[in-house]
């Protein structure tokens, strides 16, 4: 894992990972959102060969803010944190974009689930500068990509749509383009 550099980019062969939207950011808008410190971005170099990227993330800090979530979902998501530690907002990692190069999807190689696993733990490290419980990715709304978050130990952060509809003040007949899901960290030094 390294940083996503320019000089990584231009190094490297060109990234897809056959997401129109994905390679669009990796390659036009990430140095962008580097620049106004919006989002960091890490890729995976092929032992194999130095010139291809196996998968690329990139992450910043965010928070889950209580009030902004029904009963429901804050009394499912606040469950496992002892009373006097309930918080109106709760620090926690985006993952803002994640891709694994075409190349490598459908080999049988799980290397979105190699990844995740690799930032998951990245996170509990004692060497984290900043303490974050939760894991947050926005995900487009399609069956595949929701698989994977699920498969992956997250959970829908809104217990149903309607209720991330109406948190956003989408209205019920629009389509949900995208689902906030969540990873406790906890979990995995549990």
């Amino acid at each position: 894992m390294v940083p996503y550099t320019k000089e990584v980019a231009d190094y490297c062969d060109p990234f897809s990972c056959g997401d129109y939207d994905l390679d669009d950011f990796f390659s036009h808008d990430v140095f962008l959102y580097e620049d106004e410190l919006l989002g960091k971005t890490y890729c995976w170099i092929n032992r194999e060969n130095q010139r291809e990227i196996v998968a690329i993330a990139t992450l910043s800090y965010d928070g889950i803010k209580t009030y902004t979530l029904d009963n429901p979902s804050r009394n499912a998501l606040q469950r496992k944190i002892p009373q006097q530690k309930r918080h109106r907002s709760y620090p926690a990692v985006l993952i803002g974009r994640l891709g694994v190069n075409k190349t490598f999807q459908g080999q049988g190689l799980n290397i979105g689930t190699q990844l995740m696993d690799v930032l998951k733990y990245w996170f509990m490290d004692e060497n984290n500068k900043a303490a974050c419980r939760y894991m947050l990715v926005d995900a487009y709304n399609t069956e595949s990509t929701l698989h994977y978050y699920l498969k992956n130990g997250f959970k829908p952060l809104y217990k149903t749509e309607q209720g991330e509809k109406d948190a956003f003040g989408i209205s019920a007949d629009e389509d949900l383009k995208s689902r906030i899901f969540f990873f406790d960290l906890k979990l995995i030094t549990a």
